[in-house]
């Protein structure tokens, strides 16, 4: 009985370190840009250059500053809002150019592929991603 009750306390100890420590496992959003509703759908018949990889097209007008949609490979893309992280304003837009993105306003340079991680200072952080679904064969859902 002794060695049950021993059994069943290491269990409940570690059952209680796993919820001090680790309180949540959803991600932090540490950006900068506020979150602004988007909800776009691209064809992919009229924006035939996102079949292409190393592609990047920007949407003006949706998210904080407008959406940049790249092409990473056939069938796989990413999202971006294209405010700079280390302005944060929407009169601050990088101008994306294939697989990189350049802010006018503080030199920060960003690379589309994998994450939209900086290149070069100032900025630190790497821009705002959004949701992407392919709907159909066609369309893609951009969403967050």
């Amino acid at each position: 009985m002794r060695q049950l009750v021993l059994k069943r306390g290491k269990y409940f100890f570690s059952f209680i370190f796993l919820v001090l420590f680790f309180p949540s496992c959803d991600k932090v959003n540490e950006s900068p840009i506020p979150d602004v509703y988007v909800s776009l759908t691209v064809n992919l018949v009229i924006a035939n250059e996102l079949n292409v990889p190393g592609n990047s097209v920007l949407f003006p007008g949706y998210g904080f500053g407008g959406v940049i949609i790249s092409c990473e490979a056939p069938g796989s893309w990413y999202a971006f809002d294209a405010s700079c992280t280390y302005e944060a304003s929407r009169s601050c837009i990088v101008e994306n150019d294939g697989v990189l993105a350049d802010c006018p306003c503080c030199g920060s340079q960003f690379v589309l592929l994998g994450g939209a991680y900086p290149t070069n200072s100032p900025a630190t952080m790497p821009l705002k991603q959004y949701n992407v679904s392919l709907l159909n064969n066609s369309t893609l859902r951009i969403y967050n």
